[in-house]
């Protein structure tokens, strides 16, 4: 099989495009969390309503997914991403026209669908195009680009928001990401191995059938929904905390901790190049544990620890965000599209759900009660890695020096 080759042209544009890959969808996705409190306001509804305007984009995301990795096989992973943001940035300009709370969540419901066909897809280009000794080092440049798509898109609305509106903000959001939209399209490689397949949907569901069956992959689906239920909820109410005494912060001064992503941008890269020296499975379990330490220091009620915290959270997360996501792609040796959607299905199902219900945990203890819950999402991920460690590793995993699989990513 041919593989694009470190140090080639085409290696240094995949990894730009695959960052602007990453950062479009993301910084359209999460434009709403910073304004939650200002829907809630604006059109009077509760705090898991406001919620609504992220949740719903990230459920339909997730029940998209299913269907867009077997459509890109049909005309093409570059094309249907191109088409999937062009779209995306549109209906992000579309919701900043919304005359109300309704017309703003049909949007965002349509925004959701139409974001599906990046996420999954970039995740079966990098399984296809790169050697899997380089696929977690690759990974780590996209999930980089979704921290970075995800800070941009909370801190450009939040400064906006504070200088016009929030209808503004979302417009200029829209045309800026259509600009990058267009660098993508032209940075990105075609697959050197694709071939575009009129498979019939008894396959597909053969496909998904058949990793569902892979236990190696159920413990990565679940993985997702609770690491992302737990991001998700996190960040959802941390802006209902501080606009709130003693604290008082403006949209701007909000948008602007969201800064705190480069924590992950850095870390995902960063952990990436680790598991590929020690091993996924010793990393995975340290960016989980930080992400828990993250999580207990924002209970300290200062806001510095507020914000060391949420940092802490942010590098743990993104690096075993970055971990799992290449694990999925070593584990599903066929089909990798079908595999990334399902582990995507599940990861934005963690932030649709969770997400939303993390609402009810804030309206009725307040702070403690959303880390608490975080704190619970997270210790029970913790304990399927631990699990997964001492039932099924592999006695003589290697580093990546001697073996290119680590113990996830040895076949069923």
């Amino acid at each position: 099989m041919s593989y694009i080759q470190p140090g080639t042209k085409e290696y240094k544009r995949s990894k730009v495009a695959l960052f602007i890959a990453g950062l479009v969808p993301f910084a359209m996705i999460y434009t709403t969390q910073p304004t939650m409190p200002l829907f809630a306001d604006e059109f009077n509804v509760s705090a898991p309503v406001a919620s609504l305007t992220l949740s719903l984009t990230t459920g339909l995301l997730a029940i998209t997914l299913i269907i867009a990795g077997s459509i890109s096989e049909r005309i093409g992973i570059k094309q249907m991403m191109v088409v999937s943001m062009v779209l995306t940035s549109i209906l992000g300009i579309l919701s900043s026209l919304s005359p109300n709370f309704y017309t703003l969540l049909i949007f965002r419901t349509l925004l959701g669908v139409f974001v599906a066909g990046v996420p999954s897809i970039a995740m079966a280009y990098i399984g296809k195009t790169f050697h899997p000794l380089h696929t977690s080092m690759i990974m780590g440049f996209y999930i980089s680009g979704s921290s970075i798509g995800g800070m941009s898109g909370r801190i450009l609305t939040g400064l906006l928001t504070d200088f016009f509106t929030w209808r503004i903000a979302f417009a200029i959001t829209g045309i800026l990401t259509l600009i990058l939209c267009l660098i993508f399209w032209l940075t990105l490689p075609s697959p050197q191995t694709e071939t575009k397949d009129r498979v019939g949907w008894s396959s597909i569901w053969t496909s998904y059938k058949k990793h569902l069956m892979n236990k190696r992959l159920n413990y990565l689906f679940i993985l997702g929904f609770l690491l992302m239920g737990s991001f998700v909820s996190m960040y959802n109410y941390i802006g209902f905390l501080l606009v709130k005494p003693p604290y008082n912060l403006s949209q701007t001064v909000i948008g602007f901790i969201f800064i705190v992503y480069l924590c992950g941008t850095f870390s995902s890269i960063y952990m990436g190049k680790k598991a590929s020296k020690y091993g996924n499975l010793l990393i995975l379990k340290l960016s989980i544990f930080i992400t828990i330490s993250g999580t207990i220091i924002t209970l300290f009620p200062t806001l510095i620890f507020k914000i060391v915290g949420i940092s802490v959270f942010t590098f743990g997360f993104f690096a075993s965000h970055s971990i799992v996501s290449a694990l999925v792609t070593e584990n599903a040796k066929e089909n990798k599209a079908q595999a990334s959607s399902l582990y995507l299905l599940f990861y934005y199902l963690g932030s649709s759900v969770v997400g939303s219900v993390g609402g009810f945990f804030w309206e009725q203890f307040l702070w403690f009660g959303v880390i608490a819950f975080n704190l619970c999402l997270l210790l029970v991920g913790l304990f399927l890695v631990f699990v997964r460690g001492t039932t099924n590793i592999v006695s003589n995993e290697h580093t990546i020096e001697n073996s290119n699989e680590s113990s996830w990513s040895q076949t069923e």
